[in-house]
């Protein structure tokens, strides 16, 4: 899973990968990036999932986001542009083949975002 998002991030022209966040729909895949995507090159994950949440969207500025486990229909409802951008495999996930978009221009501020994309389940 982490190897694919790697994969889509890196494939993003320059200037849109320094501005990239990555997005993930529970505290295990933003954990999986964070644990093993430092040595992809990837940035911090940020998810509304549990702690995740209390931590923050840090300095994300919603322009580019790379999203793992959330679905295309909730993205859109925040921005501009959504595409597919892969399918994540995984033998040892509890989830399987999860969409991975890339999401670009955030309709409103993060910061204004960020309560809404809070869950405890």
């Amino acid at each position: 899973m982490v190897t694919t998002v790697a994969e889509v991030y890196h494939s993003l022209p320059p200037d849109e990968r320094t501005q990239a966040t990555i997005l993930a729909g529970n505290y295990g895949q933003a954990g999986a990036v964070d644990f093993l995507g430092r040595e992809l090159g990837l940035p911090r994950a940020i998810s509304g999932h549990n702690n995740y949440f209390l931590w923050g969207p840090g300095d994300a500025s919603g322009e580019v986001v790379i999203s793992i486990g959330l679905s295309e229909g909730d993205l859109r409802e925040f921005f501009e542009d959504v595409r597919w951008a892969a399918t994540a495999h995984c033998d040892y996930c509890l989830e399987q083949e999860r969409p991975v978009y890339v999401a670009r221009r955030l309709r409103f501020p993060i910061q204004e975002v960020w309560p809404q994309v809070k869950h405890y389940d």
